[in-house]
């Protein structure tokens, strides 16, 4: 076996070297953008985007600041959305409802622990209003498929 007696050095070959460095200029800037992008779509103002959540919060704060009942004014939030989604299921459809209920959590993350039982809820009113086939027609897994669910429990 013979052995070379020149010196072998990695200084600036290979393709290993070229593609370290192309990633050592490229992935900070990567994360920079992308960092950048995911503030960029933060609803920074504190009002809802959601027509849903707009709905929610006027009613209470409108029933807090006019001096209404007690019970008016204890209402949570996430009931006044269930009622407000109810509502809207009897005008609309319950695709629609489930779709603003979605964005509602998505808005409000405190909303989250609430959704299955507001979709639950939402199951249930379509069972009356649509009939069981129809309300299992626009099931979607929105909050754990809690809405078949609802209309499950509501048919049987």
């Amino acid at each position: 076996m013979k052995h070379s007696t020149t010196p072998q050095t990695r200084s600036g070959r290979g393709p290993g070297r070229r593609v370290g460095r192309t990633l050592a200029f490229v992935l900070p800037v990567v994360l920079v953008f992308s960092g950048t992008l995911a503030v960029a779509r933060v609803n920074w103002s504190g009002s809802p985007t959601s027509p849903v959540l707009a709905a929610a919060d006027t009613a209470v704060s409108g029933a807090s600041s006019s001096g209404a009942s007690s019970r008016a004014a204890a209402r949570a939030p996430h009931e006044v959305l269930r009622d407000t989604l109810l509502v809207e299921l009897q005008k609309e459809n319950p695709g629609v409802a489930l779709t603003h209920l979605q964005q509602a959590v998505n808005d409000r993350p405190s909303l989250a622990r609430h959704c299955a039982s507001i979709a639950r809820a939402l199951g249930k009113a379509a069972v009356q209003v649509y009939g069981p086939t129809k309300a299992q027609s626009f099931a979607r897994p929105v909050c754990d498929t809690s809405f078949a669910s609802g209309v499950l429990t509501s048919h049987g």
